[in-house]
């Protein structure tokens, strides 16, 4: 039984695998030749993270396939539905990444407080007068303590961003349609502390939140959940991490909020038109950057591959 790891799986992953007696193939397979390949290697199951696509096209052509596994919590790239109904399998991970991403967004927190990112752009050309202008220029930093963080979507990855902020001093907000009551766990110090969450509107969420954080899928119908009726509502001068989906926010939006003064800051894991995001995005001093890390630790993938082998042995079992 063949499984081919297009986006690649960890080591922990392989080895679940192989002693359950699969063959496992990491060589990535440019999304033109997919078909063909699975087809002449009778592949059974493909797993992908984001890269890779796995549309009707390929759910159609490739009558070997009886499962389709996502590393990772989103299933954009997926026609989920559609390949249930062919009768295939579709798992995902939805736990194994999430302390990974919630750890990335206070990185980003802390970054944009402190315009740690900016100057880690300016600082290798500064000369010694350069240096006391940057010095000036990032002179009115903002702590978090204190601070109302607005958590938009408290599945796992927003609960667990909440209890970072806390640990932090920060007052969290939440909106979630599905969510009305709820405290999560804290363990300080070999003790257990039930926290209960404030959950509001979005609309009330947007306006009493100095820091946004995103943690939502891309809505159904394709439109972006932040979008220019949304920053009109928010506090001047706050500040937003996005390691969601890059379409959850209008970018378009939030450049020009930027310009206006309405958003101060902006950090970004996810991009629309990944992997080739728009130029004056990635340029803008206000916005910090990474390339979609948000699951790339080596324990987050390694909780990754191992439970996407045992869902596959699962499977095969049943």
């Amino acid at each position: 039984m063949k499984v081919l790891a297009n986006d690649g799986i960890s080591k922990s992953g392989i080895s679940v695998l192989e002693k359950a007696g699969f063959e496992v193939i990491t060589n990535k397979v440019n999304q033109e030749d997919l078909i063909n390949f699975i087809n002449s290697e009778k592949v059974e199951v493909i797993l992908v993270r984001s890269a890779t696509q796995v549309r009707k096209d390929i759910i159609l052509g490739c009558p070997s396939l009886k499962m389709i596994g996502r590393g990772g919590v989103g299933m954009d790239n997926i026609d989920v539905e559609f390949a249930k109904e062919n009768g295939l399998e579709v798992i995902n991970t939805p736990a194994a990444s999430s302390q990974s991403v919630a750890e990335l967004v206070m990185g980003h927190l802390f970054s944009i407080s402190r315009s740690i990112y900016d100057s880690n752009r300016n600082m290798p050309g500064a000369s010694n007068g350069e240096f006391k202008t940057l010095k000036k220029k990032y002179a009115k930093g903002a702590e978090l303590r204190g601070k109302t963080i607005g958590i938009i979507g408290f599945g796992r990855i927003g609960q667990f961003t909440a209890k970072y902020a806390l640990g932090n001093g920060m007052n969290v907000v939440a909106f979630d349609p599905f969510i009305n009551e709820i405290s999560i766990s804290l363990e300080i110090a070999n003790q257990n502390l039930d926290v209960p969450i404030t959950m509001c509107s979005m609309d009330d969420l947007l306006s009493q939140s100095d820091y946004i954080s995103l943690h939502v899928p891309m809505p159904k119908d394709g439109n972006a959940l932040l979008g220019a009726n949304e920053f009109a509502k928010m506090k001047d001068g706050v500040r937003i991490v996005n390691a969601a989906r890059g379409g959850v926010i209008d970018e378009d939006a939030l450049l020009e909020a930027i310009s206006s003064g309405k958003v101060a800051d902006a950090a970004l894991d996810v991009f629309v038109g990944e992997p080739n995001p728009r130029k004056d995005l990635i340029s803008n001093e206000k916005i910090a950057l990474t390339p979609h890390i948000g699951a790339a630790t080596s324990e987050a993938q390694d909780r990754i591959g191992t439970e996407l082998g045992d869902k596959i042995i699962s499977f095969y079992k049943n």
